[in-house]
């Protein structure tokens, strides 16, 4: 596929110069103003907590929940009949299979629903950082106000579930000094709901504990003194009047709720050092494992929607452009047993009936075609080459927007249930019930109990929970 002659850095500085705008835009912002109670009609939730297992960088759903024809390695064979590097394996579910290397979640299929005809917008360049930005927010970056993430949604409408752990919680990202760090912060934030409905970070969940103690050697009672220290450099600070009294109080707020966890009970959920050998060990010893035990004693302890990423880096984990097949076994090994502990564990603690937990990435891969077909997306692949002659062409590399794979667990969601389907043969584009990310959201919303069409009013503008409140819920994954 021949590429087009753009400067390849101009799209993401157009992308941050706008989101910068918004984001200063948000500080500025009075506070949003919801709908009339009596205007919204909101669903009977299905699940109390949301837990997203986010695969950053574009996991490719035939390699993983799609399985289509095998294509092994072979010299000299053509990359246009690639379309999985892995064989397709029977699950615990007679009618669905999935790829070779997921043998543990294929055992807890029964307790889930797979869409497979999940779609995402061609945005021309295709960059992961605005995808991943449409996914969590919902919206089509840039945007004149920062978009809250979905999570910021929850934490804003709903609330917490326990008044002393935090509504939403981030594990397993860095937001600083990594590649497109600044493009991450943009929607893994409150946005204009304010800091105290933002995410607590944390990036290394075996050092979530740190985050629930005071720093080591301070002595708590001057570590209790930094609310009012803030406060005073509020009060002081000579440009205070460029933030709204909604954002300062907000952050405000953010700190006293941080500081009521230090002496809860429930801080001890963040020691991991808490849990025994064999549990660690079962979890997987990975940041994404151990993430994702995390986010079960969080979930346990009252968290309402937690995140738990395999960390999106350029060209690392999921954003394959070269190598692609061995990457993807390695990506197999790390995803698949603390995933389906993780199922279990919350079934065996009666939590999987009230929680959903996701599977899902901002799209997909295929090994020709980037985007969809007909797209004149720039190509990013560094495998270019018409037959297989070397290993690092097998495997797909190219980003694909036209049909992708989310699994949903537990939270009211059908039990071995399959829904949707892509074409057998390139282009691998959803044929049968495509799912948008409005519908998509739709979904998640309804499932937590928020009408689709919730709207705040900010700057004296609607800002609905998905695009322009016309998101719609997939009834049929519903038991």
């Amino acid at each position: 596929m021949q590429a087009l002659d753009l400067d390849p850095d101009q799209p993401r500085r157009d992308f941050l110069k706008k989101l910068s705008a918004a984001s200063i835009a948000a500080l500025m912002a009075r506070a949003p103003r919801a709908a009339a109670a009596e205007t919204i009609l909101h669903p009977k939730a299905t699940a109390d907590s949301c837990i997203l297992l986010w695969m950053g960088g574009g996991m490719a759903s035939p390699e993983n929940f799609d399985p289509k024809t095998y294509q092994p390695f072979v010299k000299g064979a053509p990359v246009a009949k690639m379309l999985s590097t892995f064989p397709a394996i029977d699950t615990a579910v007679d009618h669905i299979k999935i790829c070779q290397g997921l043998e543990h979640i294929a055992k807890v299929m029964d307790r889930a629903t797979l869409i497979r005809s999940a779609v995402q917008a061609d945005l021309g360049t295709i960059l992961h950082s605005r995808h991943q930005y449409h996914w969590h927010t919902g919206y089509i970056p840039p945007q004149t106000v920062a978009a809250p993430h979905i999570g910021a949604w929850m934490s804003k409408v709903l609330g917490p579930r326990n008044p002393v752990m935090p509504a939403f919680i981030n594990i397993g990202q860095r937001l600083e000094g990594g590649g497109e760090s600044e493009e991450l912060k943009a929607f893994t934030t409150g946005g204009f709901f304010g800091s105290e409905f933002g995410p607590m970070n944390l990036p290394f969940p075996g050092e979530a504990m740190l985050a629930v103690r005071p720093p080591k050697g301070m002595d708590p009672g001057r570590f209790a003194n930094r609310r009012a220290f803030f406060q005073k450099l509020i009060d002081r600070n000579p440009h205070r009047d460029l933030m709204s009294d909604h954002q300062q109080e907000s952050m405000l707020r953010s700190l006293e709720n941080a500081h009521r966890l230090l002496s809860a009970p429930e801080a001890k959920a963040f020691d991991l050092e808490l849990e025994s050998k064999e549990t660690r060990e079962a979890y997987g010893n990975t940041h994404f494992g151990q993430g994702c035990l995390l986010a079960r004693n969080l979930v346990e302890n009252g968290a309402r929607f937690v995140e738990v990423t395999t960390e999106y880096v350029p060209f690392l984990h999921w954003d394959t452009h070269s190598d692609g097949h061995s990457v993807m076994e390695r990506m197999h090994r790390e995803i698949d047993a603390p995933i389906a502990r993780l199922i279990r564990d919350l079934e065996e603690r009666k939590l999987l009936d009230r929680t959903l937990v996701i599977i899902a990435s901002e799209f997909s891969r295929d090994a020709m075609i980037e985007g969809v077909p007909g797209s004149k997306a720039q190509d990013q692949s560094n495998a270019k080459s018409d037959t297989l002659e070397e290993p690092k062409h097998y495997g797909l590399h190219r980003h694909f927007t036209g049909g992708s794979s989310v699994v949903m667990f537990g939270g009211g969601t059908k039990r071995g249930f399959l829904y949707g389907a892509t074409a057998d043969e390139r282009p691998l584009i959803a044929t049968k019930n495509p799912v948008s990310i409005s519908d998509l959201h739709a979904t998640i919303f309804t499932a937590m109990g928020i009408s689709p069409k919730m709207m705040y009013e900010v700057e004296q503008r609607p800002f609905y929970a998905t695009e322009d409140g016309k998101g719609t819920a997939v009834k049929e994954v519903f038991a």
